[in-house]
């Protein structure tokens, strides 16, 4: 007999490429992690990394849809490199960082960028601009050990097939040990964490019925479709 007012829903999870589940624990985004993309939302482009957070349960996965989120006119996709941690730690040193990394994915950072700049206009927090219900859609998690630690090659978006966003993951100003061990300086790293680690230049808005495709050579591709 449970001892739970109700009955716990299932935990989030992620495919793994090769087969399996990955169980979502908590999902932590680095904000402003490309120079060109720092620079277009008026920002220094090296700064020290800064996080915010995604409720786990905000994962879309498969190629499902992405519902339009309520309360905003300006809805903008990001894609980002995504970090699957397999294995926790806190103070963790930047020369073993990527001991602790399970696998990487493609993933979009759905953002209420209106809601965002009034937050900032404001000097309240970006929560609901960032941690909205079905804000995270992923692809599926390619294990280090087919593919291991990518730190170049291409990372675009493309919209209805015209490209948005392009760049290449060596441009990132903070890379993936640096933000590892830089995040578990403030919190305790779990395996199931996701670190969805910044997006390029070209942010811009989609609206519904648009088709989403992102993509980052040698780790995978996703396609949704915003309804």
């Amino acid at each position: 007999m449970s001892d739970f007012l109700f009955a716990p829903p299932s935990p989030p999870s992620v495919p793994i490429a090769r087969g399996g589940l990955f169980a979502v624990h908590r999902i932590y985004c680095v904000g402003r992690n490309y120079a060109e993309h720092a620079r277009e939302m008026g920002h220094d482009d090296r700064e020290p990394p800064f996080f915010f957070a995604k409720p786990a349960d905000a994962v879309i996965v498969g190629g499902a849809s992405t519902p339009y989120p309520p309360q905003t006119a300006d809805l903008h996709p990001e894609v980002e490199l995504v970090v699957a941690i397999g294995q926790g730690g806190e103070n963790i040193a930047v020369g073993s960082a990527l001991e602790h990394v399970y696998g990487y994915a493609v993933g979009l950072d759905m953002t209420r960028r209106d809601l965002q700049a009034a937050a900032k206009k404001a000097g309240k927090p970006w929560e609901m601009a960032k941690g909205f219900d079905q804000s995270a859609p992923m692809s599926s998690i390619e294990p280090v050990t087919q593919i291991g630690h990518p730190d170049k090659g291409s990372i675009t978006l493309s919209v209805n097939g015209a490209p948005q966003q392009r760049g290449d993951l060596a441009d990132q100003i903070w890379g993936v040990a640096e933000t590892i061990a830089h995040l578990s300086q403030f919190v305790s790293l779990k395996a199931g964490d996701l670190i969805m680690t910044g997006t390029p230049a070209g942010v811009g808005p989609v609206e519904r019925g648009d088709v989403l495709e992102a993509e980052i050579v040698g780790v995978g591709s996703l396609r949704t479709i915003i309804v």
